[in-house]
């Protein structure tokens, strides 16, 4: 299994001094290939379980395993490249490059990469922008993309190291029902390629309706939904 969340809470302690539960036990498991969707009310701690999938925050209690390690019990430094060598991320907010173009946006994560020529780097960043409708866009500067555009460029960059696990907070959300049906159909492709996994948040139930699996997160517990109308019965009621 490559994700396997057990029991995950996370606590914050408010101003006053009182506790903040916003995850409360929750249970996830999700393998190469799968596309899982994650639909809740906002303030129900989904972009909070989205950053300790990502190793971005640690749970206050519960075991986290990917590929088998676990990931609650490892040092900064070695989650740090756990998540570097192994994760995509599409934010809500695109957090490009500013007065960098597309091209260089989606060639930084590359800069890096051992073993991997220059040349090697600006083909795998064009063919990422290519592949999400952004061929002549490539030498665009950020400041003069469309926000659609700019989702379009995180993308690409979430996409072009090849990640294990694509994790993506409202992919679509700044781009047309039509556009955004592609981008999903891209990054399902890509995770199908890949074997990679992807977990995708989102308000969008048509989005989320597209996946394998579609859970709803309430009450700071995850529930594995059944259909659409349950999915809307639990958000009414949560």
């Amino acid at each position: 299994m490559m994700i396997s969340l057990r029991d995950i809470a996370r606590t914050v302690t408010l101003a006053d001094g009182s506790p903040l539960h916003i995850l409360k036990g929750v249970n996830l498991e999700v393998d190469g290939g799968e596309y899982v969707s994650i639909v809740g009310r906002s303030g129900t701690g989904k972009t909070t379980l989205l950053n300790i999938l990502g190793m971005l925050d640690k749970p206050t209690s519960g075991v986290y395993e990917f590929e088998g390690k676990n990931v609650v019990k490892m040092g900064e430094r070695r989650r740090t490249k756990l998540r570097g060598n192994n994760f995509g991320f599409v934010f809500q907010q695109f957090n490009l490059l500013p007065k960098r173009t597309a091209h260089d946006n989606v060639v930084a994560p590359l800069m890096y990469a051992k073993g991997m020529q220059f040349w090697q780097r600006n083909t795998l960043a064009r063919e990422g922008l290519e592949r999400l409708g952004l061929g002549e866009r490539l030498d665009s500067m950020q400041q003069h993309l469309s926000g659609g555009e700019q989702q379009r460029v995180a993308i690409a960059r979430a996409l072009v190291r090849q990640p294990n696990v694509i994790l993506c907070d409202e992919p679509t959300g700044a781009l047309d029902v039509e556009t955004g049906a592609h981008i999903m159909d891209t990054l399902r492709q890509v995770a199908q390629e890949q074997n990679a996994a992807l977990i995708v948040i989102t308000h969008d139930l048509a989005i989320a309706a597209r996946a394998d699996t579609t859970y709803t997160l309430a009450d700071g517990v995850l529930h594995r939904a059944v259909d659409i109308q349950q999915m809307v019965e639990e958000m009414v009621e949560s």
